[in-house]
């Protein structure tokens, strides 16, 4: 992880073991209150008020919404039967300390070249934009399928702009029990100096461990 004056205490390398209205404000399973507060497309302005954020990317199908539900512990990001469907950029508050921003998902092969180049810039506007950095940029991978050059464009313009970064293998759940420490270890290799937690979204693994260390990014007790 790359030192920078945003960056969030480091943590040990590898860790083992209903559609809502825009207005919905649910007292979460997490015990903090989520609401929703802005989603944004083309040339929008970024919500910006100070208050500190988490950027979550990842690609398409990969579990993202899914993966941020579990952390909150509510049903407040929108899943699709239609991946690369959803193009906003979503912002939840969190606990009144800060926000998730569900960025879109990317590299859906059925989408055509100008859509998925659309989804690309969009992403890379807010990462790269300047206007409202995130304290933590949270890129969630299927552990199954490992790291796409989508996710290794993204990784390379994070380190760039000197974002603090979390990879979240997903799907964990998926692999055997011999072949875990195998996909683990090759991120590790690939990734030294990123922070890399293993996490089932469907199983709730390492929920508690990641909502701890994301809460304490924003504050949230």
């Amino acid at each position: 992880m790359q030192k920078n004056a945003r960056s969030v205490k480091k943590s040990p390398k590898l860790l083992l073991p209903p559609r809502p209205s825009k207005h919905y404000k649910p007292q979460t399973a997490s015990g903090a209150r989520v609401e929703f507060r802005r989603g944004i497309k083309g040339t929008d302005n970024i919500l910006f008020d100070g208050k500190p954020q988490i950027a979550f990317v990842g690609r398409s199908n990969v579990g993202k919404s899914s993966t941020i539900n579990a952390i909150l512990g509510a049903v407040v990001a929108r899943t699709s039967s239609t991946p690369g469907k959803t193009q906003e950029i979503n912002f939840f508050e969190v606990g009144g300390k800060g926000y998730f921003v569900d960025l879109p998902g990317y590299g859906y092969a059925k989408m055509t070249d100008d859509a998925q180049e659309k989804i690309r810039k969009h992403i890379l506007w807010y990462i790269s934009g300047g206007e409202a950095k995130p304290k933590l940029l949270v890129l969630i991978l299927d552990a199954r399928v490992g790291v796409t050059e989508h996710d290794r464009e993204l990784i390379r313009v994070a380190r760039e702009e000197g974002h603090s970064l979390l990879l979240i293998a997903n799907k964990i759940d998926k692999l055997s029990g011999n072949d875990r420490p195998k996909v683990m270890a090759k991120l590790v290799d690939e990734f030294p100096d990123a922070d890399i937690i293993q996490f089932s979204a469907a199983k709730k693994e390492n929920v508690t461990l990641v909502r701890k260390m994301l809460f304490d990014v924003l504050g949230v007790k």
